[in-house]
């Protein structure tokens, strides 16, 4: 198994570009299952995740090659199959996205219950509630789910939860259904509307993605397209807080500052510097020698994504002050707390509420990443603490980051995989 191995490091300084955003790349390459013609994405990061889901995709009939470093060629015009395998579905809860697809192309799909990161409930009934809106019959049994319809029909169908999941799901089971279906409380990530931006160019008809309400009007069948895959805003977001963790002056190039909002106001309130430039797709942060603490609420987006919480956490814990944050979207996202507090940060958990009292200094000490973010935070960590800072099951960082120990080297940073 590998680890990494992070020592005290000096102030971060230089340019890193931001990889295709995970969360963009793994829904438009399920929704690539609807085109018919070749498909051809862009700027698709190179992670564990990515690699799953075009296994499924395989595994499902279509043809996917890789063309060059971040392009990737899909054609699903002759897919045969509906049923993705458990062994890939046990590995990657995203792979759950291809269920929206085959029922639209196929009318039928059968999959095992999903997996993932083990950060909370995240239920699946959003998902099946909104199929069987459309619909289809839900047939759930010994942790398989399957859905069939011999035609899908378009409805209303209200979300409890603005759930970014189910929003995609639903919208690529309705692109082929009769008639017109609308979404209500949808979720407004940036990577829904990059979603529907692809599905449209493949010849769908969808409007207001990016708000809390989204139209699709059916179209008998979707072709093929070049799509660009949009940047990584929680990839961006951790590089900042690397910046300013460390005191360092860093410059994350691809980025869509609008898409960062909350953390640019939040790292502006913690005392650093963040310039955009007119373009608004690089942005400069430059540290504090004594960040100070600031309070932070999660939020569905546009609100401070859950996805940057354990990164702030560790710039907390060696901020000035006293911070509080509170986890509204995740019930199990302070699995991090322990490890920060093997390192000597001073967090105390209150239900979904962490108080973090800054401390002068953090120690270095075995850790482990208990998922994806809190990976990233231990790293982070790891960067100001006094001596080796040795992090295990880094195979969590890998799903979601693209060579991230190489991006952090460039910048100054002491740390190597082993």
């Amino acid at each position: 198994m590998d680890k990494f191995l992070v020592e005290k490091s000096p102030p971060l300084r230089g340019t890193v570009r931001i990889s295709g955003a995970k969360n963009s790349a793994l829904p438009i390459l399920a929704a690539s299952l609807l085109g018919t013609e070749d498909i051809i994405l862009e700027d698709v990061p190179k992670l564990k995740d990515v690699e799953v889901m075009c296994e499924v995709l395989t595994c499902l009939g279509a043809k996917v090659e890789i063309l060059d470093k971040g392009i990737i060629k899909i054609n699903s015009k002759d897919i045969n199959n509906y049923e993705t395998p458990y062994e890939l579905m046990s590995k990657m809860r995203a792979s759950f996205l291809v269920m929206g697809p085959l029922l639209s192309r196929t009318g039928k799909t059968k999959t095992s219950m999903p997996g993932g990161c083990a950060i909370g409930t995240r239920p699946i009934d959003l998902h099946l509630k909104g199929f069987k809106a459309l619909g289809a019959k839900i047939d759930v049994n010994h942790g398989n789910i399957g859905a069939y319809a011999e035609r899908l029909i378009g409805d209303r169908i209200y979300l409890d939860f603005p759930s970014v999941g189910a929003t995609e799901n639903i919208m690529m089971a309705a692109v082929m259904a009769e008639g017109e279906t609308i979404i209500d409380n949808a979720a407004m990530e940036p990577e829904i509307v990059d979603l529907a931006n692809f599905l449209n160019k493949l010849g769908a008809d969808i409007k207001g993605a990016g708000t809390s309400s989204i139209r699709i009007k059916g179209v008998k069948e979707l072709g093929g397209a070049t799509h660009s895959v949009i940047p990584d805003r929680i990839e961006a977001g951790t590089f900042m807080v690397a910046a300013a963790i460390t005191n360092g002056d860093v410059v994350v190039e691809n980025v869509i500052t609008s898409h960062i909002k909350p953390i640019i106001a939040k790292l502006r309130e913690a005392g650093c510097q963040v310039i955009e430039n007119e373009n608004k797709d690089k942005v400069r942060v430059i540290g504090s020698a004594s960040p100070r603490a600031v309070d932070i609420k999660t939020l569905p987006y546009p609100g401070f994504p859950t996805d940057m919480q354990a990164q702030f956490m560790a710039l907390m814990s060696v901020a000035k002050g006293t911070s509080v944050i509170i986890e509204t979207v995740f019930e199990n996202r302070f699995m991090h707390v322990d490890e920060l507090k093997r390192m000597g940060a001073d967090i105390k958990i209150d239900g979904r509420s962490a108080i973090i009292q800054g401390v002068d200094s953090l120690m270095a000490a075995p850790v482990k990443a208990t998922d994806l973010r809190a990976g990233a935070a231990l790293v982070l960590a790891g960067l100001v603490s006094d001596g080796v800072t040795e992090i295990s099951d880094i195979y969590h960082i890998d799903r979601g980051y693209e060579n991230m120990e190489e991006k952090f080297a460039q910048l100054g940073a002491n740390i190597r995989r082993i």
